[in-house]
């Protein structure tokens, strides 16, 4: 789903959600539809962001991890580190276990 036809059914997936008769679905449609515009242009487009979320996620838990007992220096060692190990680990081939 490429180009004008998903930015159409958009808004008939958020009114789904919306009429699901269920809280936390209903919730998601009405922040969707806040930024419809950048959901829809998500959706069109090839661009992937996912790579920088992962890493996003890898420094909000390493700063919840240490909860204020270190400094940015050891935060900034341990993302690297962490960065590191994830090019190692997702770069090997993987084999079906014998």
């Amino acid at each position: 789903m490429r180009g004008n036809s998903s930015h159409l059914s958009l808004p008939s997936w958020l009114d789904g959600l919306s009429h699901s008769g269920l809280r936390p679905l209903a919730g998601i449609a009405g922040a969707l539809r806040e930024d419809q515009h950048v959901v829809a242009q998500g959706i069109a487009t090839t661009y992937n962001s996912g790579v920088n979320e992962g890493r996003i996620t890898d420094v909000k838990l390493q700063k919840r991890l240490m909860a204020g007992r270190a400094g940015v220096p050891l935060l900034r060692h341990r993302v690297v580190l962490i960065a590191h190990l994830r090019r190692r680990y997702t770069d090997r081939p993987t084999s079906a276990p014998r």
